[in-house]
């Protein structure tokens, strides 16, 4: 491990820790390379183990047009997701714990079996799937002003923040969540809707992704893990006083509530 990637990791992991912002690495080194960004997200992970922290699980970003045309990138991204990013269905979170949040709806898979890359298909992630389970994705940039490129966002972690899981647990039998409908309202009113297409045109496929870009770096996706397979809409910019909900028909709902 270079210095430069040792530096940005402690950097970052310390921007979190103050949620004081910090200038794009992107900008400050233009020679980074995703690899390299994936290997400062890896010592952040690290950084966060050794503080007592557990991975519970791992996210896809970046899997629908319109986050990717939102962030200009043409490619998913993935971050790690630890036990105290953990929120409760109907909580209501302290919004100056993070620095500019913005809001995700998901179908949150939690797994049954190991999925180990290079070759695992969507099917593979069905089979290994125990249930799926509503979610919203709090993502949160610890670069200035969500000035980022892919590389800065796959350095941040994934821009993850915090992940609240509803209450209704579905098995996969007689579903398809290609066609799986979601609507996302803020304070009663609706803002977007989307469907399990718009994360790689299946969720499970955006999961079977994932698996296979871990493998590049020795990495499983674990048995009883959270794995989140991208958002169906565009994120929704928060404030404090904010209430959001995503409903999801069948498949239940899940909310939160900033303060």
């Amino acid at each position: 491990m270079t210095t430069k990637i040792a530096d940005f990791a402690l950097e970052l992991f310390n921007a979190e820790e103050t949620r004081k912002e910090v200038s794009p690495l992107t900008e400050r080194d233009p020679s980074l390379t995703v690899q390299d960004a994936y290997q400062i997200q890896l010592e952040t992970v690290k950084l966060k183990i050794e503080q007592g922290k557990t991975v519970i699980g791992k996210k896809v970003g970046l899997t629908s047009v319109a986050m990717q045309k939102m962030l200009n990138v043409d490619e998913p991204d993935y971050g790690h997701l630890f036990d105290d990013m953990r929120i409760e269905n109907g909580s209501t979170i302290d919004i100056t714990e993070m620095i500019a949040p913005r809001v995700e709806a998901e179908i949150g898979f939690m797994l049954s079996d190991d999925l180990v890359g290079p070759n695992v298909t969507y099917l593979d992630v069905l089979l290994a799937t125990e249930y799926v389970v509503p979610t919203l994705e709090i993502i949160d940039s610890r670069i200035a002003d969500w000035k980022i490129k892919l590389i800065d966002t796959v350095a941040d972690n994934g821009s993850s923040a915090k992940v609240v899981i509803g209450e209704r647990y579905s098995t996969l039998e007689n579903s398809d969540l290609r066609t799986a409908g979601m609507a996302l309202y803020k304070n009663e009113e609706l803002i977007a809707t989307g469907s399990g297409a718009a994360a790689l045109g299946h969720p499970a496929e955006a999961i079977a992704w994932l698996a296979n870009k871990l493998h590049e770096f020795g990495i499983m996706l674990k048995k009883d893990e959270l794995i989140l397979p991208g958002a169906l809409s565009a994120a929704l910019a928060v404030e404090a006083g904010d209430h959001v909900k995503a409903d999801f028909g069948s498949f239940g709902s899940v909310s939160v509530t900033f303060k």
